[in-house]
């Protein structure tokens, strides 16, 4: 079939050029509207619900709101993780989907399964579901800062949630603008106990007649005039004197008694949860833009920045707006990277070719091919909606060699049978139909098993689809664009290439050993051939011991998850002990902030202590997150990588009391959604006891900081929050005529600040906060003594009845599917994974007793590997199993596909080798780039066993050995380019730096080193295994399976 294809093509070549050109146009349009990002989006499918609750403690929060939700959304349909946080005031429950989960149907069912939770709320609790964004939609940063000293941080705040943040959210691909920093405007009632006894009037008077005076209604319209008139009353509190204005009663004689008669009115910051620092030069306001799933990164970085250009002309003088983190820079870098590296492979796949070949025309040939097949691949990306990032076009980069493989070993026979007929029929020229028929003979001969070899190779990366979670987002686009690449090279071999060589292969075609190339390979060749043939079985044995040199560099790898990957930026990410100050946090962060400014080659730090106004972002105050952007590598200093900086930054910043992790910024965010947590190395303890677990988790944290190689260990903490507790005496104050609900009230109302409405100023609202002087309530022995107002407007204590202590108690409380749970965050250094946590699961084993009811779990990206490894023990031996049915499929002899596959593990001698020398652990990467070469070296046999086979065919003395000669012999040049397009594919990979390379270096350093043993191997244990199966079997083909 493959035969008649070629054939037709040749036949109707002008459909065949014709139809190329139109699949070069659409592919030019598929390149420039493709999205692109840095990396694929690995994050998993997650709706988040936020449910935000005043005041209350995290205890309160996770009994009253979080449990009930966690334990309702166990039920959603294909739910695979929910997760859940309790804080001051907020909870936040994150559901987690199942790969391949579309999210507005997730988010549909949550909703569902959300109202019928919500009845069991408590009033006051308001639940909604986050943006939809995936875990890495933060794509920029800015911050709002003031060089004029004119406008303080809540003019600034302002200015980014009621001017900035309705502007940018209107832009195409953005889900949400979190607010970060600053101060949040409120107004603050006062209000004067010992007035208010005086007065007679309760703190809950005052609060009902704030909302009863801050409000505004219509009357419908009227008719006056021929003309109609909108009625309406106004009645918001627009400023102090409005508020001070608000009557509560009238007092003898008619004279009213108001707010400004129990109460002092001011404007002051609300109660901040999180905080925001620039450079270690002082706080700021700022924002993050969170991008809508599916979108294209770059394009709504983009619309985000021309937007800003805009709104600057808005902003009041002085005001500037610096961005803090753009992930377009590493999306550029890796784009830039990935674009170079493809077109330096192309040009010197186009010198191997021109090299071996010594002709231009022919080399034309693969030179013109090669874009095609690329563009085709962008093509079927384009209506995939796969964007280009550094795996996706990884992809096509890995394949170029080995696209253009097929194109060289046709047109090299075509010259072959060239050189033939101008041989047979002396002084005449060949052209016309005869031109055409040479060509197509020499297409034909060779272009079935081409194909099928490359199907080999494109087939032989299916496996690869198999892989789930993180590891299968991220190699999932490189297996597809190689794939598609290699299925157009074999595609385009069977149409365009026949067509292609009889229009270019022209004028004289200089003979093979005119090639000073081809020559020297030729006389290296030949005594090494005979010697082998001479002793065939000498020769195996050898290979065999080859091949057990493998052996050591295997046991001395390393194991991990991925390499870690550098993005330019940099994520600073210790954790405080709970409990700290808002205060405390906004000094140490600008500490820190200060600390890393001074290395030379740090561009900006943009420092965060708590959260963001967003549901994406559940981090307690002492969690801190600062982002580091770096200066161009230009400007480093002599010698300066990435990981030195590294290193010296961590001994820069010594803080007490502050644990230190330096992790990638998307990888954390990655991360922490996955697993979540923020370091590479997790330890999970579970339990039903917060206190039993917290225990635990401390002698966890002791034994896993012995173990060397372990940078820190850091358990969090589930006690060390300090509370105040108000135990209520029920006798007591039933005496006074209050319930236990009422006491609560003036407890959350008083002391907490209870915000009891808002003002409409524009398009701006701010809070309205009801609470006693800070001077009334900032100690023990004052709380006690707080006055309060019973019913009856008598004047008693709070303890009187009630007794008010200081206790511990949780700072905040995490779940994992409705269970307790607590993580112990571990960072690495200078071990790599496996061993790393192989010695920790040890060390924990021996050291640590767990109590009942307490389990521990290993997570992070070592949960990424144990999984991905457990993958590969069915992915390998399934990629082995495909390439040998294709084998089969080829040569329609089993010997003979056995043949070929005994070359493999003579290509992962190569591989391994490499790997070893340059240092590299063993990774999903690597696993991936040994798959790839396995379908390589498999062609490579293809190519070896075609000829030899042909040589067979074609001597007619019956000499087994001669035949084997002289098709090893003779086509030492197709193997040679073979070998020499592919290593020139892949060079560049592996030795090219930038975004991106760790990656793919760990791809290419498998197939590169496999490429060097493999075909110098295959060259002579194919030939002498050949050698000895056809003199045991000359005649008969005993492994054929027989006809039916």
């Amino acid at each position: 079939m493959i035969e008649r294809i070629i054939r037709a093509s040749v036949a109707a070549r002008g459909l065949v050029v014709a139809a190329a050109l139109i699949l070069t146009l659409i592919g030019i349009a598929a390149v420039r509207t493709t999205p692109v990002d840095a990396l694929p989006d690995l994050s998993d499918v997650q709706v988040i619900i936020r449910t935000t609750y005043p005041g209350q403690a995290p205890r309160i929060v996770e009994d009253q709101v979080t449990y009930p939700i966690t334990t309702t959304m166990l039920s959603v349909p294909g739910a695979r993780v929910v997760r859940g946080y309790s804080f001051v005031g907020d909870s936040f429950v994150y559901v987690l989907f199942e790969d391949g989960t579309d999210l507005y149907w997730a988010r549909s069912r949550v909703l569902e399964y959300l109202s019928q939770v919500q009845s069991r709320l408590p009033e006051g609790a308001k639940a909604s579901l986050g943006p939809d964004a995936t875990g890495v939609g933060w794509i920029y940063e800015y911050a709002l800062v003031d060089k004029s000293g004119r406008h303080d941080l809540a003019e600034l705040r302002s200015l980014q949630d009621w001017f900035l943040r309705f502007e940018l959210k209107a832009v195409p691909g953005v889900a949400e603008v979190a607010s970060i920093g600053g101060m949040v405007r409120q107004y603050q009632v006062l209000v004067d106990p010992t007035k208010l006894a005086a007065f007679g009037v309760t703190a809950q008077d005052v609060t009902d007649a704030l909302r009863r005076a801050n409000q505004e209604s219509g009357g419908g319209t009227v008719e006056m005039a021929e003309a109609e008139y909108i009625v309406r009353a106004s009645g918001y509190l627009k400023s102090l004197e409005d508020f001070r204005a608000v009557p509560l009663r009238t007092a003898a004689g008619g004279i009213p008694v108001t707010i400004g008669d129990v109460a002092t009115v001011q404007i002051g910051p609300d109660m901040r949860r999180g905080i925001a620092e620039l450079n270690g030069e002082g706080e700021v306001a700022g924002g993050v833009i969170v991008m809508r799933q599916g979108q294209n990164a770059r394009e709504v970085i983009e619309g985000v920045r021309a937007k800003l250009a805009e709104l600057k002309a808005g902003l009041p003088p002085g005001v500037e707006i610096v961005n803090t983190y753009d992930r377009s820079g590493l999306i550029d870098r890796a784009v830039d990277n990935l674009t170079s590296k493809l077109v330096e492979e192309f040009i010197i796949v186009a010198l191997v070719c021109a090299l071996f070949l010594w002709h231009a025309r022919s080399a034309l040939v693969a030179i013109l091919t090669l874009p095609l097949g690329i563009l085709i691949a962008f093509i079927v990306m384009r209506f995939q909606g796969l964007n280009a990032n550094i795996l996706s076009l990884g992809g096509i980069a890995i394949a170029v060699g080995a696209m253009v493989d097929a194109a060289v070993v046709m047109i090299e026979n075509a010259h072959k049978h060239l050189e033939h007929w101008e041989k047979d029929h002396p002084g005449e020229a060949l052209a016309g139909k005869e031109r055409w028929r040479v060509i197509t003979d020499a297409a034909a001969e060779v272009g079935p098993a081409l194909f099928l070899s490359l199907l080999i190779i494109t087939f032989s990366f299916l496996p690869i689809f198999s892989l789930e979670g993180q590891e299968g987002k991220l190699f999932g686009p490189l297996a597809f664009t190689k794939t598609y690449a290699m299925a157009a090279a074999a595609i385009l071999s069977i149409t365009l290439v026949p067509v292609l060589m009889g229009w270019l292969i022209r004028g004289r075609i200089p003979n093979e050993q005119a090639n000073p190339v081809n020559r020297w390979l030729t006389h290296a060749y030949r005594p090494a051939i005979d010697r082998v043939l001479r002793h065939p079985r000498r020769t195996l044995a050898i290979a065999g011991l080859v091949f057990a040199t493998s052996l050591w560099p295997l046991t001395q790898l390393g194991g991990e998850f991925m390499p870690q990957l550098d993005e330019g930026d940099l994520l600073y990410m210790p954790s405080a002990l709970p409990g700290i100050s808002a205060a405390k946090a906004s000094s140490l962060l600008q500490q820190t902030d200060r600390l890393i400014k001074t290395v030379p080659e740090v561009e900006s730090v943009f420092g965060k202590a708590g959260r963001a106004d967003t549901a994406t972002d559940p981090a307690p105050l002492e969690m801190f997150e600062t982002t580091i952007r770096f200066k161009p590598r230009d400007q480093w200093r002599p010698g300066m990588t990435p990981e030195k900086l590294v290193a010296e930054l961590d001994a820069r910043v010594k803080v007490p009391g502050l644990a230190n992790f330096w992790i990638p910024p998307i990888r954390n965010r990655i991360d922490m959604l996955a697993t979540g947590i923020k370091s590479p190395v997790g330890i999970k303890v579970a339990g039903s006891d917060v206190a039993e677990i917290d225990r635990t988790a401390k002698r966890i944290e002791d034994v896993v900081r012995r173990v060397p190689g372990v940078a820190s260990a850091l358990a969090e903490r589930l006690t060390g929050g300090r509370y105040i507790d108000v135990d209520i005496d029920r006798a007591a104050a039933a005496r006074y005529g209050l319930n236990v609900a009422d006491v609560q009230s003036i407890v959350g109302g008083v002391i907490g600040g209870e915000t009891i409405g808002q003002t409409v100023e524009g398009l701006a609202r701010y809070p309205i906060s009801v609470r006693y002087p800070r001077e009334l309530r900032d100690s023990l022995g004052k709380l006690e003594n707080l006055p309060i107002l019973t019913p009856s407007r008598q004047q008693i204590t709070l303890g009187t009845v009630a007794r008010v202590r200081i206790s511990d108690g949780p700072p905040m409380l995490r779940s994992e599917n409705a269970r307790p749970v607590t993580w112990i965050y571990v960072d690495g250094r200078d071990r790599d994974l496996q061993t790393l946590v192989g010695d920790i699961q040890q060390a924990v084993a021996r050291d640590v007793k767990l109590p009942p009811g307490v389990s521990i779990s290993y997570t992070g990206q070592f949960e990424f590997l144990v999984r991905a490894t457990e993958r590969m023990k069915i992915v390998i031996p399934v990629t082995l199993a495909i390439i040998l049915v294709l084998l089969y499929l080829t040569f329609r002899r089993w010997d003979e596909a056995l043949l070929i596959m005994a070359t493999l593990p003579f290509a992962l001698t190569g591989g391994l080798w490499l790997l070893y020398l340059l240092g590299y652990n063993q990774s999903v990467a690597s696993a991936v780039g040994f798959i790839a070469l396995a379908g390589v070296t498999a062609e490579f046999g293809v190519v070896m066993l075609i000829y030899l086979k042909q040589a067979l065919a074609a001597r007619g003395d019956g000499s087994i050995e001669a035949a084997v000669r002289d098709g090893a012999l003779l086509r030492v040049r197709p193997k040679a380019m073979t070998v020499a397009v592919i290593l020139a594919g892949l060079f560049p990979i592996l030795v090219g730096t930038g975004t991106g390379s760790e990656v793919m270096s760990r791809i290419a350093a498998p197939m590169v080193g496999g490429m060097i043993t493999a075909p110098l191997l295959s060259m002579f244990i194919i030939p002498a295994a050949y050698l000895l199966m056809r003199r045991r079997w000359p005649d008969q083909q005993p492994l054929k399976t027989p006809k039916t």
